[in-house]
């Protein structure tokens, strides 16, 4: 009995120094997250932020964490359905617009409201600060890692396309959102509501006669071939942006080690949100430079013109902050904390 009990202790103690020098499954653990998303793999966002933030995370875990990137929707469904994929874990991580589940999450038309954004980067800062006080019930059953705007967006339309209010009379034009296809209808046109990358077909067969969409992503799905004109505005602030969000399955986030989940945390919030809006202002000059190269006519409506536009769009905000009230929000104060956001971020105060 002893001797056996010598052995057993000696077992144990092998066992110990064993777990002592051989790493086991905690920190051994590798990992492999699938992002999936909807636009073409070469389009400024994915091939700038999305596969080196996927880089970044592999390199600042010595490659205990993989990351496999999935563009234009190849694992399956329409974009859509992208957020109930991360939440339901379908995949691990997807970046997509809130708004493509309209109503959904009502919170986040606070910056999808009529001339609100200044640039992307700096709007995407105050989009985050904004979620943080706001948007977190909302966004519950995901892990949030980056929110974000595009850059200011503007009319890209067939024939003689946009020069003054009137003429958006009876356009069909393409619209991303809720509150952006309102706009749309405010100004006396036909929203038809569609993802991004079903407008260049709708486009090419004459559903639409136009669309709106920042100049950035007007490269990758070659909209400069398929329109004549482009309608920018001389304002403070551009015309209407679209809500984004870079969100991971809850579960797979809670699961990782500490070590591995600070990873992440690190590449995550508010400057992750910027370097997604940062590159979206960076994408636009390809998209004006295509235009141009096709000969396309681009115009700038005067700030007297624009006024006429605001004064047109200004009934939204209102009908927006009473529509909030009625769900338990503070309307008006959410839209005056986004602006005041926003121009904190654009150096204004």
């Amino acid at each position: 009995m002893k001797r056996l009990t010598t052995l057993a202790v000696a077992a144990l103690a092998l066992t110990a120094l064993f777990s002592a020098v051989v790493p086991g499954p905690a920190t051994a653990q590798e990992v492999t997250l699938r992002v999936h998303h909807f636009l073409p793999a070469p389009a400024p966002v994915p091939k700038n932020f999305i596969t080196p933030w996927a880089e970044k995370v592999e390199a600042e875990s010595g490659g205990r964490i993989k990351v496999e990137v999935y563009p234009a929707m190849q694992l399956g469904g329409k974009p859509p359905a992208l957020f109930d994929q991360a939440k339901d874990g379908v995949v691990d991580i997807v970046w997509t617009l809130p708004g493509y589940t309209s109503g959904r999450f009502p919170g986040t038309e606070a910056f999808e409201l009529p001339f609100m954004p200044a640039s992307a980067e700096n709007t995407s800062k105050a989009a985050w600060d904004f979620f943080e006080k706001y948007l977190k019930p909302e966004f519950s059953a995901v892990q949030v890692l980056a929110v974000h705007v595009h850059s200011p967006g503007l009319l890209h339309v067939k024939g003689d396309g946009v020069s003054r209010l009137e003429d958006m009379n009876g356009l069909k034009l393409r619209g991303p959102t809720r509150q952006v296809n309102a706009l749309l209808s405010a100004l006396g046109a036909t929203p038809v509501g569609m993802p991004v990358p079903a407008m260049p077909e709708a486009l090419s067969k004459g559903v639409i006669d136009g669309t709106v969409i920042p100049w950035e992503v007007t490269t990758p799905l070659k909209v400069a071939e398929l329109v004549n004109s482009h309608t920018d505005f001389d304002s403070a602030r551009g015309f209407y942006t679209a809500f984004f969000v870079f969100v991971m399955n809850k579960a797979r986030y809670d699961g990782l080690p500490d070590d591995l989940r600070a990873i992440i945390d690190a590449n995550s919030g508010r400057e992750t949100s910027a370097w997604v809006g940062r590159v979206m202002d960076e994408g636009d000059a390809p998209g004006i430079k295509a235009a141009e190269a096709a000969g396309n006519a681009i115009r700038k409506l005067a700030p007297e013109e624009v006024e006429r536009w605001k004064a047109a769009a200004a009934p939204l905000a209102e009908a927006w902050i009473a529509e909030m009230n009625g769900q338990g929000y503070d309307g008006a104060a959410m839209v005056a904390d986004a602006k005041a956001l926003i121009s904190k971020y654009a150096g204004e105060e």
